[in-house]
């Protein structure tokens, strides 16, 4: 909302006078570099603070001035770090955590998702100029099913479009709703707050990344002009970044107890309900991400009561991938699932931690122990989009009046998948698991994993194509009156209203194909010899195959573009959904002043509109119905669902202004946070070799949060703050987990036989529970003097669920059945810099402890703690010309993940190193 950008603006305190200007001088032990420090303006009186301590400077007097509990990051601080998104440039803040992907996708090298205060990114809402954006996601697990959020991706917004970042944490009456934890504004730049009438900047790059062995070029340019009176303006800027990504990894996929009916668990009684890994794979993922966009703005101010700005933002991120994928196959016909009893095995915190299966299979009856999969997907892309228009209006000097329309789009597609799977046999097995120590050790004693031979064909499957479409429409209008009534200086009340749609689908998978089968066309792709690189899986130690088999990437593609059979007609399958939303809001608050103190008070009542579509299979039409046919037999029926409700909203801050330097806040409200959309689509992904699956729930509530935001800050020194903050939240409806059971149609079962096969599924799905937050921030930012200066900050978060609202998918072999989903106890950065005339120097470190990352194919998946290392240097050639170096992930962080506890690894990524060079320019 523009109300509030204007509420938080420095007040002039980015300009010193001649002995604030001396004192910066000897505290900072500088002199007065027009780079780093200083610039002479033609009042030889009047000094203006700019680089990195300059940038600090405008933060800090944004957060000390601003009416509640905020954090902020201007756009100096972006470019003094390698930061390529914006979640890169939160990472740094109190209280923020930063994750590098959605549920499905895994982990890279790239932050994609924020959160606030040891809870989940969907409890934290991300806004640009005050209203929501909608966005698309490029991982096809993450189009379709429970795995689709609410959430904006981070990889589609570039740092260079930040103006200013405010994290706002206790809310106030006149913010959106949405954000349970706390709402993440993106402010642009806008064209009248430049100096200059006409400004040429930008930057040329090249970007090279460890393990891929790749540069690629990145480019950004921003135009700005104004006339003279400063009454019209506009700006263009664009943006192309290229990268190549590989991650190396492996996988432990399908956690999995042993039946204690199997024959297997009768044979070894100590077996039964002992978890184990169905597959461990050596996994290889490539990518070429190419980042392309821009956002132009005009904007007009005939007057200083009268504002117009009009801004458009595209950005579009193109990540076709690659992934392998080298498998042991445990629940085969020769191991586990075959009841093959092992030659030795041990068992630890209920966990198989090792075992040996012996080859018992012939050639005439092979034992099938491994299992391939080669996936390309060309095409794939992620997109967002928004229009907007405002205006602000001051008819006198009492009234000012303010609204905005706009639209926002985004869409994420998976065009097709090239898809090989294939069954490798006659050969033992036998894995060790070690921990999160090491990637687990996998041999297969008598089969050569670089040769495609002894290979056989087992299917083609897989979405082609997979969309997700995300829009939605909004509008408000907002008023402020200014009266004298005793400490009542402003009253505020305004309207907004959104209709939001979100919709995903698939067309159909592909049939089952052997190549043993005589006579057809039907055999395996042509292999060219190729393998894994020579130094895959180098950086994640262990023993686990590495030198092995992959297709070329584009015989995969033309191959299946021939064998999937893919459908141009839509087919519904049980994990789409499109629904509708449609929201209306109100609200009243008043803005207080007093004598050393400041504070507002208002209430926001909401009322949401929802329906859900989803679709379910059924063995036979019903009667007098008119379904369309599922591919292998039975109906598809929609399913309608809706969900509707009003919400009161009140909140209050207080700021008291103890004296010159300390500062005391107290904020107390009501916020929510409405569910994913994945989680109310009403929809069900399944795996049908475990027979699991995760579910939505359309009659999901909001999650409340009555919240208490206490903190003290002292600005003992210029640009330095030390503060504690204290923090709770009281959730009720919080989305967790629990199971249930339900007949499903068996996807793969229907294809081998022709005919629908249904079957006994556990299906994990949300619910609403209770839920709380608590916790403590410290944050300390000071100079150190002769150009030094570093900051620190701490968050330490107790969350949980309330007992009796566990997730019954969870165990007592859990180290806490009761976590929430998001939910890191720790949170710690820490960064020095060091700069002069010429040049700048800035480290900065961020980690954070274990949480539950997402419930994956029935299990939750949880990451370890992790932390980053990022460096940059600048050096000014010229007055318009400086030369950048900067690096991302320098310490190299292997991202590792477990199941019920560490006993049972889930997954091991190495991203490797980015390394970034180039000029930066202005004019």
């Amino acid at each position: 909302m523009k109300h509030n950008q204007e509420a938080v603006k420095p007040r002039n305190l980015t300009v010193l006078t001649p002995i604030a200007a001396a004192t910066a001088v000897l505290v900072l032990g500088m002199s007065a570099p027009a780079f780093a420090q200083q610039q002479d303006t033609k009042d030889e009186n009047v000094v203006v603070v700019t680089g990195i301590r300059g940038s600090l400077q405008q933060s800090l007097s944004v957060k000390r001035n601003a009416a509640a509990n905020v954090e902020v990051i201007t756009a100096e601080d972006v470019g003094k770090m390698p930061d390529k998104n914006v979640a890169d440039s939160l990472q740094r803040l109190p209280g923020v955590n930063i994750s590098t992907s959605a549920a499905g996708s895994g982990g890279f090298d790239e932050n994609d998702r924020v959160s606030l205060r040891g809870t989940a990114p969907s409890l934290t809402q991300t806004t640009i100029n005050g209203h929501g954006i909608s966005s698309g996601d490029w991982f096809v697990l993450d189009q379709v099913g429970g795995a689709v959020g609410r959430t904006a991706s981070y990889s589609l917004l570039p740092s260079e479009i930040v103006g200013q970042v405010i994290v706002r944490k206790s809310p106030t009456a006149d913010m959106v709703e949405g954000g349970a934890a706390g709402t993440v504004d993106v402010i642009t730049r806008k064209p009248l707050d430049f100096k200059e009438p006409l400004v040429l900047e930008g930057s040329v790059q090249a970007v090279y990344s460890t393990l891929a062995g790749k540069t690629d070029p990145q480019v950004s340019l921003l135009g700005n002009w104004k006339n003279e009176t400063g009454t019209l303006g506009a700006l263009v800027q664009l943006f192309s970044e290229k990268r190549s990504l590989r991650r190396d990894g492996q996988e432990l996929l399908q956690w999995t107890q042993i039946s204690p009916t199997s024959d297997l668990a009768k044979a070894k009684p100590d077996l039964a309900n002992v978890w184990f890994p169905r597959l461990i794979g050596s996994s290889l993922f490539e990518q070429e991400r190419k980042r392309k966009g821009g956002m132009l703005s005009v904007q007009v101010k005939p007057s200083r009561d009268f504002s117009l700005e009009a801004t458009y933002f595209n950005s579009k991120l193109e990540a076709s991938n690659y992934n392998r994928n080298y498998m042991t196959d445990m629940n085969a016909n020769g191991a586990i699932g075959g009841n093959v009893v092992p030659e030795s095995y041990t068992v630890r915190n209920g966990t198989l931690t090792s075992v040996v299966f012996p080859n018992k299979g012939t050639a005439a009856a092979p034992l099938r122990y491994g299992i391939v999969d080669d996936i390309v997907r060309e095409g794939a892309f992620a997109k967002t989009q928004f229009g907007d228009i405002a205006a602000k209006w001051r008819p006198n000097n009492d009234w000012t009046l303010s609204g905005s329309i706009g639209k926002t789009k985004g869409t994420g597609e998976t065009p097709s998948q090239g898809v090989y799977e294939g069954d490798v046999n006659n050969s033992g097995v036998s894995y060790q698991l070690n921990g999160l120590g090491s990637p687990a050790t996998v041999k297969f004693p008598s089969i050569d994993t670089s040769k495609f031979t002894g290979t056989v064909l087992d299917w083609v499957f897989g979405y082609s194509p997979a969309t997700t479409k995300d829009e939605e429409t909004y509008g408000q209008l907002d008023a402020a009156f200014k009266l004298e009534a005793g400490p009542l200086r402003e009253i505020k009340f305004g309207v907004r209203g959104t209709n939001h749609k979100r919709s995903n689908y698939a067309v159909s998978q592909g049939p089952n194909w052997s190549n043993t089968e005589p006579g057809t066309a039907n055999t395996n792709p042509a292999w060219n010899g190729n393998t894994y690189p020579s130094d895959f899986a180098s950086d994640l130690g262990g023993s686990f195959p590495r030198n092995v088999w992959e297709l070329d990437r584009s015989v995969l593609q033309e191959w299946g573009n021939v064998h999937s059979n893919r459908s141009t007609d839509r087919i519904y399958y049980p994990d789409m959904f499109n629904l509708t939303e449609k929201t209306k809001a109100v609200y009243a608050m008043g803005e207080f002043e007093g004598d050393m103190w400041s504070g507002n008070a208002g209430v926001r009542v909401v009322r949401t509109e929802g329906a859900s579509n989803g679709y379910q299979i059924l063995p036979n039409q019903l009667p007098g119905g008119n379904l369309p046919a599922f591919p292998w037999g039975g109906f598809v029926q929609q399913t309608r669902i809706e969900n509707n409700g009003t919400e009161v909203l009140p909140s209050a801050n207080l700021r008291i202004d103890v004296s010159k330097d300390l500062v005391a806040r107290l904020g107390v409200s009501r916020t929510m946070t409405r569910p994913d959309f994945g989680a109310l689509g009403g929809t069900v992904s399944l795996t049908d070799e475990t027979h699991t699956g995760n579910g939505g729930n359309a009659a999901l509530k909001p999650t409340k949060s009555n919240n208490i935001d206490a903190t003290l800050q002292w600005y003992f020194a210029p640009r330095a703050l030390a503060s504690v903050g204290l923090f709770y939240m009281g959730l009720k409806d919080y989305v967790g987990y629990g199971t249930s059971t339900g007949t499903f149609i068996d996807s793969r079962a229907s294809q081998q036989s022709g005919a629908p096969v249904f079957a006994q599924y556990v299906i994990t799905s949300p619910i609403n529970v209770d839920a709380e937050v608590k916790g403590v921030e410290m944050n300390l930012q000071m100079p150190l003097g002769m150009g030094f200066g570093w900051d620190a900050n701490l968050t330490l978060a107790d969350s949980k669920q309330k007992f009796g609202s566990c997730p019954a998918t969870q165990t007592s072999t859990s180290a806490d059945p009761c976590d929430m989903l998001g939910a890191s106890k720790t949170t710690a950065n820490i960064g020095a810099f060091y700069e002069n005339d010429k040049f700048n120097v800035r480290l900065s470190y961020a980690w954070r402890s274990a949480f539950l990352a997402a419930q994956d194919r029935g299990t939750p998946l949880y990451m370890d703690s992790i932390g980053q290392l990022s460096a940059s240097f600048n050096y000014q050639i010229t007055k318009n010309l400086v030369f950048t170096f900067s690096g991302q992930n320098l310490n190299n962080p292997i991202l590792k993940n477990y199941v019920y506890n560490k006993d049972q690894p889930a997954r091991f990524y190495a991203n490797g190193v980015q390394y970034y060079a180039g000029l930066r320019f202005k004019y």
